[in-house]
Order: C-alpha cells, then sequence, then structure tokens
C-alpha cells in the first residue's frame, strides 16, 4: 500500500505530539507508543495499492503549487465510535481542492481506498488507532478545547511493504 499525506509544521506537529504525550501519561492509547520512526503527524489524502506511472511526478507538482497550505484544527472525536481518537481537520476550499486534485493524478490506480474518496473523506490527525468512544470525555479534557492552527508544509507516501516514507514536495520553511 502507498500513501499521499501532508506533514505539519514544526510548532503544529510539537501541538500534536504533545497532546499524544497526554494521552500516554494518563495510560490511554496514543500514537506516542508507535515507536517507528515513520511516525509522525499527518493528513491522509489518499491510499492505493500502487502509484500509477507518473502520479509521483504529477503529485509532486500538485504540492510543489499548493503547500503550505493554512490549516486549522478543530475538536476530537472518535471515528466510527470505537476506531481512532482523531483531532478533525477543518475542510478549507483550498485543502478540499487539493484532496480532489490527488485523486485525479491517482486515477487508474489499483486499490483505492474508498474512505479516503471525495465526499466520504473525514479530514483529521490521529491520536490513537484504537480508541474506547467512552474514554473521548477523558481525551478531549487531556487534550483540551484549542483550535490549534498551523500549516501543511510537506507531503510524502509511505510505503506499506518498505516501511519507509518517500517526499513527494513541500519543504520546511522557517517557523
Amino acid at each position: 500500500m502507498r500513501t499521499v499525506e501532508l506533514l505539519c509544521c514544526p510548532a503544529l506537529e510539537r501541538t500534536v505530539r504533545a497532546a499524544w504525550d497526554r494521552l500516554a501519561g494518563a495510560g490511554l492509547p496514543s500514537l506516542a507508543r508507535h515507536g517507528h520512526p515513520t511516525n509522525r503527524p499527518h493528513l491522509t489524502l489518499a491510499a492505493v495499492e500502487a502509484f500509477p506511472p507518473g502520479a509521483v511526478d504529477r503529485l509532486a507538482g500538485l504540492f510543489d503549487a499548493a503547500l503550505p497550505l493554512p490549516v486549522r484544527l478543530e475538536r476530537v472525536t472518535v471515528l466510527d465510535g470505537s476506531a481512532p481518537l482523531v483531532w478533525l481537520v477543518r475542510p478549507t476550499a483550498e485543502l478540499t481542492a487539493l484532496h480532489r486534485a490527488v485523486w485525479s493524478a491517482l486515477d487508474g490506480a489499483q486499490g483505492q481506498r474508498a474512505w479516503h474518496a471525495p465526499g466520504r473523506w473525514v479530514p483529521h490527525l490521529s491520536l490513537a488507532l484504537r480508541f474506547r468512544d467512552h474514554d473521548r470525555r477523558r481525551a478531549r479534557a487531556l487534550v483540551g478545547g484549542d483550535r490549534p492552527e498551523g500549516r501543511f508544509v510537506a507531503a510524502r507516501s509511505y510505503d506499506g511493504e518498505t516501511r519507509a516514507v518517500h517526499p513527494l514536495g513541500g519543504g520546511f520553511p522557517g517557523d
């Protein structure tokens, strides 16, 4: 599987990692416990079995033109009642247009994950992968009611077979 992901600016990444740490410190599930070196806050735009020919160049062009992209986080919730604990991302017109363009760039890819498709996609940054809905109130209190803002500044792809990441565009301008 190959993903297409947006990465946060350093300040927003620190904010999300601090939330991961508060959850873990309280004994709740948290991505702070996921020790793989590729683990970092990100927004997944798409996931496919493999990129079609030319997709990497098309994606790089999209991200070089669109990034950095302002982002604002919204409320913390549990998707589907007993699944990931997430910090929802406000779906701005620019983000939604970029998401649609990514799907166009991946047209013809095998194994497109439907839950990322335009019209079904719920933009979010994950805080924990397996979370019980009844702990949501406690998690919200730990994460806080802030609505942090920042930017998406880079894009990458995670290769599930090799467990490696590959840059797709953007960069990390000064904070």
